[in-house]
């Protein structure tokens, strides 16, 4: 990611540059950090987006740790946070988030990932289509182009804005963490842009807002409880 860019115009799935392990041991004193790790309670608890996420990982045979599986680190630029496959692990830019919405639109974005990690083959290092389906459903399933969040960025107004959105942001994730021109990007993003953005596992729908989540996250525990049953 560039400078100059909002901060939360950074997420993606960048492998953090000088990153330790999960294994190594964390600064949990830094104010920093303790402020985000907070934050990281807050999103688990009450985030309706990450709430369904998190059950959906653990259904799928791949349950969520917060110590294990969350590291909040400083990071370069302005990105937000990633998703490190080397590791399981995702991680939240304590330099860079500033706000408790944000915190949430973040987990969730790489949650997402994390998603399409446990229940896929993604080969993201080599496969730029697999990134770019995961990038599409990230930008289009955690709320990264809610209405809000675009007024707040000055972006609406024209038909289909959300899809732009979608593939606009996808296509700047993209090039933030891979070296290749904006035409390979897009070549990438067209060619699976129609199926990724009609995938809306585990939400059912795209969840607009918060009610829009809180309705998708009812509606799977329902549908768990009915597959329960049989």
């Amino acid at each position: 990611m560039e400078e100059g860019r909002s901060a939360d115009a950074g997420h993606g799935y960048p492998v953090i540059p000088e990153r330790q392990s999960w294994e190594n041991e964390k600064e949990a004193h830094h104010p920093a950090m303790s402020t985000c790790h907070n934050m990281l309670n807050v999103t688990m608890e009450t985030s309706p987006y990450a709430k369904l996420l998190l059950d959906a990982m653990k259904q799928s045979g791949c349950a969520v740790s917060k110590d294990r599986h969350f590291a909040c680190e400083d990071c370069q630029g302005s990105v937000s946070g990633g998703f490190d496959a080397d590791t399981s692990e995702i991680v939240l830019c304590q330099n860079n988030i500033q706000s408790q919405a944000h915190m949430n639109r973040v987990v969730t974005h790489e949650l997402i990932h994390a998603f399409d990690h446990c229940r896929a083959h993604v080969d993201w290092f080599n496969n730029v289509r697999h990134l770019a389906c995961s990038e599409i459903r990230a930008a289009n399933l955690s709320g990264d182009c809610s209405i809000s969040n675009e007024i707040s960025r000055f972006n609406f107004g024209f038909k289909q804005h959300h899809q732009a959105c979608v593939r606009d942001r996808a296509l700047r994730s993209i090039q933030a963490v891979r070296d290749i021109s904006r035409e390979a990007a897009e070549r990438a993003v067209d060619e699976v842009f129609t199926s990724c953005f009609k995938d809306h596992e585990p939400f059912g729908r795209i969840p607009h807002c918060k009610n829009d989540a809180n309705m998708a996250y009812r509606d799977f525990k329902n549908r768990s409880r009915s597959a329960s049953d049989i």
